[in-house]
């Protein structure tokens, strides 16, 4: 029997939202409309590629969570998910993940990052590849990643660097933009938008 490896993009594949903002929107309801008005311009330099989109998707995330501890990111995460997971996840991505009995033959690979998407993979009972938040030797968000920006061509290194892709047979991936085209080229199967209603 083939084994098979699955490789999933996250915001828009798996969800029906981008979690960077919906998350930062839950967690913050009276601050986050101010804060992302400031962010426009940086968002929009960002798209125009005239600014590190990187920098200011970091710059974003401290303004909410630096200083925060990992115990008070992870209640606010835990939250997040059992409060909204029905409403953002897809249903047929659901159905499908759970079919896959083994947890080392399918990986969420996002941009986003583990602040916040760990729980989701404890629900889905896969393997988390994903841009990574640093954290100083008093558990405290320091406002910077551990990482590079998990997408593109980083989504393809990150993937290769920590999954032996030779025990597998035939690999599949799962995406929806062009932020998972270098994941698509490491796959026998490229699946674009399959879960969309």
């Amino acid at each position: 029997m083939q084994r098979q490896l699955h490789l999933f993009d996250f915001d828009g594949t798996l969800t029906k939202v981008d979690t960077l903002f919906d998350f930062l929107h839950f967690s913050f309801p009276d601050s986050y409309r101010a804060v992302y008005l400031c962010f426009v311009p940086h968002f929009v330099l960002a798209k125009l590629k005239l600014k590190d989109s990187s920098k200011v998707k970091e710059a974003f995330i401290a303004r909410f969570l630096k200083g925060y501890s990992k115990a008070e990111i992870s209640l606010l995460a835990k939250r997040y998910f059992q409060e909204n997971k029905d409403k953002i996840l897809r249903p047929k991505a659901v159905d499908f993940l759970q079919a896959i009995n083994n947890y080392h033959d399918k990986y969420i690979v996002s941009a986003s990052t583990d602040l916040w998407l760990e729980p989701f993979a404890e629900y889905f009972g896969c393997g988390l590849i994903c841009t990574q938040a640093a954290f100083n030797d008093n558990g405290i968000f320091t406002g910077s990643f551990a990482t590079p920006n998990c997408n593109y061509e980083e989504k393809a290194r990150r993937i290769q660097n920590e999954i032996d892709l030779k025990m597998y047979d035939e690999i599949l991936a799962y995406g929806d933009t062009s932020g998972d085209k270098a994941m698509f080229e490491l796959a026998q199967k490229q699946y674009f938008k399959s879960f969309n209603e």
